[in-house]
């Protein structure tokens, strides 16, 4: 159990980042973003002994986090308006007026991310994450073609949303 919990805190440690931003793009508000991290830990915790190496981990934590965000939003409901209660990613920049532009960037894009339908959102927040198409289709248990037409809607409608042509 004591290298079980070990193999956990490695785990969460190395894609703590990556984790972050993906319950970041489930989750607006930092009290439920807090309560999916929490829950996506349990998750990988879960299934870290059914790890076969059949993908790389970050895929496996990715797919499991993925799945894990779908059941919180289901178990949820409906999405809240307001989406001006995002909590502030944490930026190391000195300057205040480069902390704000980054910052306001980044919700932005959070924003046009979450504004995507699920099945473009999915693909499109794994894709940032660096995952190929075929880590992806693992991730989601869909084809790479699938893939590769959900990721060019997902920036089609991000250029759009963000005012970017094409």
């Amino acid at each position: 159990m004591r290298e079980q919990n070990r193999e956990l805190e490695r785990v969460l440690t190395t894609h703590a980042a990556a984790l972050s931003r993906l319950a970041a793009s489930y989750e607006s508000r930092p009290a439920l973003r807090e309560e999916l991290m929490q829950e996506i830990a349990f998750a990988v915790w879960r299934a870290l002994p059914s790890f076969r190496h059949e993908s790389s981990e970050k895929t496996f934590v990715l797919r499991i986090a993925t799945n894990r965000a779908l059941s919180h939003l289901a178990a949820r409901g409906p999405a809240p308006q307001d989406l001006d209660a995002a909590a502030e990613i944490a930026d190391p920049m000195p300057r205040p007026d480069e902390l704000a532009a980054r910052r306001q960037g980044a919700e932005r894009i959070r924003h046009a991310v979450r504004g995507l339908p699920l099945t473009l959102r999915q693909v499109m927040v794994l894709a940032l994450e660096g995952l190929d198409h075929g880590e992806i289709a693992r991730a989601l248990g869909i084809s790479e073609g699938n893939v590769a037409v959900r990721l060019h809607r997902g920036k089609a409608l991000l250029k759009s949303a963000l005012g970017e042509h094409a």
